[in-house]
């Protein structure tokens, strides 16, 4: 009884065991897929444009730190900004430690 089970579910000797095989694959490709579109493509977009927006910094401009400090940017070096947080205070703060650009309107 259990011999004839056995027989029965081995795999066939014809072409069909490997066009399964490609067939298994399918799925984890197409979630491979759907994650780079939604999680990995995005993700590479914003440190590209947040690279840019970095590299565009000039004297002047008011800004942002990811620690939530609003300044105005004194001196712009290397790696570093010299950043004005209130009267005769600056702070010497790293690029990328910026985390955004404030409009005008913004105060």
């Amino acid at each position: 009884m259990f011999t004839e089970l056995a027989y029965a579910m081995a795999p066939s000797q014809g072409g069909e065991g490997q066009g399964a095989g490609l067939m298994g694959f399918l799925p984890l490709i197409f979630i491979f897929v759907i994650f780079y579109f939604l999680l990995i493509r995005p993700q590479q977009k914003k440190a590209k444009d947040h690279k840019a927006m970095l590299e565009n910094l000039k004297k002047g401009e008011k800004i942002v730190t990811t620690g939530g400090v609003y300044g105005v940017i004194e001196d712009v070096r290397a790696n570093t900004f010299i950043v004005k947080i209130a009267e005769n205070v600056k702070i010497k703060l790293g690029k990328p430690y910026i985390a955004a650009v404030r409009h005008a309107d913004d105060d």
